[in-house]
């Protein structure tokens, strides 16, 4: 399952970064998205979705969601 499908509120933790290429995955993992960090969907919005990862919150586009596999 990917990010997209999360349910609000509840905390995953991530499996895998399936991005299409390396500069996609090398920017998830400045953000810290990377294999056993906990991850959280705070809300959607329209196309994206602010996500709760260690300390900081952001928001990510369903493009970059997708990749992050949960």
């Amino acid at each position: 399952m990917d990010l997209t499908q999360a349910k609000e509120g509840t905390e995953y933790i991530i499996t895998d970064i399936v991005a299409e290429d390396d500069e996609m995955e090398g920017f998830l993992f400045t953000l810290g998205c990377y294999s056993g960090e906990p991850i959280t969907v705070i809300s959607r919005l329209k196309g994206s979705c602010i996500v709760a990862i260690k300390d900081g919150r952001y928001n990510i586009d369903n493009q970059l969601a997708s990749a992050i596999k949960i």
